[in-house]
């Protein structure tokens, strides 16, 4: 059985989506993340997202990831996700150009169930500000990476939506970079504990 696991760009109040100005229509001044960002805080996200894995991404992300990694050709994290089967929300899987691309069908979730049944390699989102919520909602994410950043926001596009129903998340690991960003990585423990 697969684990699908999140990786979220995060400031401390909850916003995602750190990407350019024209990325984050919610956050006029994107790229908020820049400064924070050190070669040492690459290697261990490279690090914590690992060597074999498919991407199961929304299809913004996928269209803006589309327009960037084939061109980079190196680093530590273009062979990976360059060389991932990506699996891709959307509803026209006739134009995914960035290859290599699975079936999710008609029904994502059912796909996304029946692909995280089989045996394979882990399925990481990233980003995916629509997609993230309905996983965690329905159950079906193993662990949360959160690259936390020392920002308050205020407003923006937030991952965690009031619909999911309480759960419990275990600590597994946490490393801060030299430029205060901090990077936790939590399991899946179940409902709430209320006793």
């Amino acid at each position: 059985m697969r684990k699908i696991r999140i990786f979220e760009h995060i400031s401390l109040d909850g916003v995602i989506a750190p990407g350019g100005p024209n990325e984050d229509s919610d956050y006029a001044r994107g790229g908020w993340s820049a400064p924070y960002r050190s070669a040492a805080g690459a290697e261990a996200l490279a690090e914590a997202q690992g060597k074999g894995f498919d991407l199961l991404l929304g299809r913004r992300t996928y269209d803006l990831w589309a327009d960037f990694w084939p061109t980079v050709k190196t680093g530590p994290f273009a062979e990976g996700l360059n060389a991932a089967t990506k699996y891709v929300a959307t509803h026209r899987p006739d134009s995914l150009g960035w290859g290599p691309v699975g079936p999710l069908g008609a029904d994502i979730m059912e796909g996304v169930r029946r692909l995280k049944s089989q045996d394979g390699p882990d399925l990481i989102v990233w980003g995916s500000s629509t997609l993230t919520p309905v996983l965690l909602e329905q159950g079906l994410v193993d662990e949360v990476v959160l690259i936390v950043y020392p920002v308050l926001l205020g407003r923006g596009k937030r991952c965690f939506s009031d619909n999911a129903d309480p759960r419990e998340f275990a600590l597994l690991s946490t490393k801060a970079t030299s430029t205060g960003a901090l990077l936790n990585t939590y399991r899946h423990v179940g409902p709430v504990r209320t006793e």
